[in-house]
């Protein structure tokens, strides 16, 4: 799960402009097409079990807990004041701003720990039992080491973080 040196210099410039707005940067992906480039940002916020409900600006209710429209609109005003004054993307590119939802992609290991026990995809690198496609439950994260245990097929796997090309949670009811 390495970032590439373009989207680390995205995340560099852009976190502190995300935690002034109140929320925490999830992740960053960038890609380049052509002419016009996309960089989507996510970001989340921790959950306030005991916050009481509240009917925000625009009318909806908030439980003190999730991202907001609101919370993309600042950020979005934020970051896109931000990277016009320093300009890190040469031509033109579109910016969004999202929640990471249900099916929350990861962009670090530490990210996955707290959904042990959950189904999770991974896109591989390098194939791992001939395989570089996963649909798995996540049994352990060891941060240390650098490396998760998924089970496929009743078999537990280990796979080294640095040969995770994308991972994201499989949303179950």
């Amino acid at each position: 799960m390495k970032l590439s040196n373009k989207t680390q210099a995205l995340q560099d410039l852009i976190a502190p402009a995300v935690q002034a707005c109140g929320v925490n940067l999830w992740g960053i992906e960038f890609m380049p097409q052509g002419k016009r480039s996309l960089v989507r940002i996510y970001i989340d916020k921790p959950l306030d079990e005991n916050a009481a409900p509240v009917i925000n600006e625009d009318g909806e209710i908030e439980q003190g807990r999730g991202i907001g429209v609101q919370d993309c609109v600042r950020v979005t005003q934020q970051v896109g004041a931000m990277m016009d004054v320093h300009d890190p993307i040469s031509g033109e590119y579109a910016l969004e701003v999202s929640s990471p939802g249900w099916d929350r992609p990861f962009f670090q290991l530490e990210q996955m720990s707290e959904y042990v026990g959950q189904q999770v995809a991974l896109r591989l690198i390098s194939a791992v039992e001939n395989r570089r496609k996963f649909q798995a439950k996540l049994v352990a994260v060891d941060l240390e080491n650098e490396f998760i245990q998924v089970e496929v097929d009743q078999q537990v796997l280990e796979i080294d973080s640095h040969n995770i090309d994308k991972a994201n949670l499989i949303y179950q009811d």
